[in-house]
C-alpha cells in the first residue's frame, strides 16, 4: 500500500513540488492560519489563480487580527439567531 505522504487526492497541484506544503508546515510548527497561507501560495498558479491569492489575503488579515488580540471567534461574532 502506498504511503499517504506519497499520494494526492484530486489533482496534482502539490505533487510536482520538491517539498509538500504539509511537510513544510509540520517541519516549521506553523499554526493553522500560517499553514493555509503556505498551502494557497504553493498552489495558486496551478489551481485557482486569483481566487487563491484572495484567500491568502483573507487568511493574512485573520492572522493580523489574531496577533492584534482579536480573540473573538466567528461563532461569537456571528451567532445563530434562534
Amino acid at each position: 500500500m502506498m504511503s499517504a505522504y506519497k499520494k494526492q487526492i484530486g489533482g496534482k497541484h502539490y505533487k510536482d513540488h520538491k517539498i509538500q506544503p504539509y511537510e513544510f508546515i509540520q517541519a516549521n510548527d506553523l499554526n493553522y492560519l500560517q499553514g493555509v497561507i503556505i498551502k494557497y501560495i504553493v498552489r495558486y498558479k496551478d489551481k485557482n489563480g486569483i481566487e487563491d491569492l484572495q484567500k491568502i489575503i483573507h487568511y493574512c488579515e485573520l492572522e493580523i487580527e489574531r496577533l492584534n488580540g482579536n480573540k473573538q471567534t466567528y461563532i461569537e461574532k456571528y451567532p445563530i439567531a434562534y
